[in-house]
């Protein structure tokens, strides 16, 4: 294995997922804390938490065979990893980032430490891989969802269009002429993003602050963003600026209620009076950044959210604990909700923050 056992064991799930396998963000972070629980200096450990954290079915064992018998270096465990196809086939599995050698049968991998910080929970970074994590956010491309407009624009093809028709037929003194078609435009659907900004969510709130940037710097029109705690705060203004770094500490030089407590039920319902049923809510696409934590009434946040939805195209909910392994929905907010939501999705890492806006522009 190479000097550093993360960049090797993420480099060998992208490897993977170049062969074909579907290896997801959860699979890895899984994938990683199997072999952090045994020993990654043993290829049989590794081999065996690769096989039950990156394999779907006995489909993807061939491949994650040959891949592994590639990817590491050695004797592979006596041969519990079967040779399957030499190391021609292999290299092209593993794409452009491996380099091999016939002479042993090794293949020394140089994988990319950034892609293992796309992966890594933010809430486990240092202060410097925080800060090359920040600079990855320009990285993300938004797309930001669409709807039919009511207004039909002028079309090649559609329904007939009887005013442009019959206007081009009074230019011609009444001689047949063209038909005009029309059909309906699109126009950007609304997304509006809540933050969660209460002391359980403090490790996540400055990436998900970052993530909101991203979403308003692609749609500054089209995207509202709030902060919640313990009070409402808007903070669109703020991140309407261009530089990142200068737009995170703006916004949060106007919460008021950082890493304080947690009302979402009350929080939420002063949302919905004053924006919500206003239009900013009605028929947008509402991502609710929160770890579900609630301190007051779980009811009145069910009941609200019960709102929301009537109101709203669709209500994802972003958790940064639902990427994690053997993580289950117990709490008493993420009860009251779930029968509300269209999705909870992770929220731990970049790799989940960017499946979070893949999930946003599909709405």
């Amino acid at each position: 294995m190479t000097a550093d056992p993360d960049v090797a064991l993420a480099g060998f799930a992208t490897a993977l997922r170049h062969a074909g396998l579907a290896v997801t963000a959860d699979r890895v972070h899984l994938f990683l804390q199997a072999v952090a629980a045994l020993d990654p200096t043993l290829t049989t450990d590794v081999y065996w938490a690769g096989r039950a954290a990156l394999c779907t079915g006995p489909d993807d064992t061939a491949r994650y065979d040959d891949v592994f018998a590639a990817w590491f270096i050695g004797d592979r465990a006596g041969g519990v990893v079967p040779r399957r196809t030499p190391q021609a086939s292999a290299q092209a599995a593993l794409g452009d980032g491996a380099e091999g050698e016939t002479g042993d049968r090794t293949l020394n991998v140089s994988a990319s430490t950034t892609e293992v910080l796309r992966h890594r929970d933010v809430a486990e970074l240092s202060a410097t891989d925080r800060a090359d994590l920040a600079r990855l956010f320009a990285t993300l491309r938004p797309k930001i969802p669409v709807r039919r407009a009511n207004r039909r624009r002028p079309s090649h093809r559609g329904e007939i269009d009887p005013r442009r028709t019959l206007r081009a037929q009074l230019r011609q003194v009444g001689e047949p002429g063209p038909v005009h078609y029309r059909r309906r435009g699109v126009r950007p659907r609304r997304v509006v993003v809540l933050i969660d900004v209460s002391g359980s969510m403090g490790p996540y709130a400055d990436s998900l602050l970052r993530l909101a940037h991203t979403l308003v710097q692609r749609a500054p029109r089209s995207v509202e963003v709030f902060t919640i705690g313990t009070r409402l705060t808007r903070v669109t203004p703020a991140l309407r600026r261009r530089d990142p770094e200068f737009a995170v500490r703006a916004a949060g030089d106007v919460v008021p209620d950082w890493s304080g407590g947690t009302r979402l039920g009350e929080v939420l319902k002063v949302f919905l009076d004053r924006w919500g049923q206003r239009g900013t809510a009605r028929r947008a696409v509402v991502v609710v950044c929160s770890d579900g934590w609630e301190r007051g009434d779980a009811g009145l946040l069910g009941a609200q959210m019960r709102r929301l939805a009537a109101l709203a195209h669709r209500v994802v909910w972003l958790n940064p604990h639902r990427g994690k392994p053997g993580y289950e929905p117990v709490q008493a907010g993420i009860v009251a909700v779930l029968p509300h939501l269209d999705d909870l999705v992770a929220g731990h890492s970049l790799a989940s923050f960017g499946e979070l806006l893949e999930v946003v522009a599909d709405a």
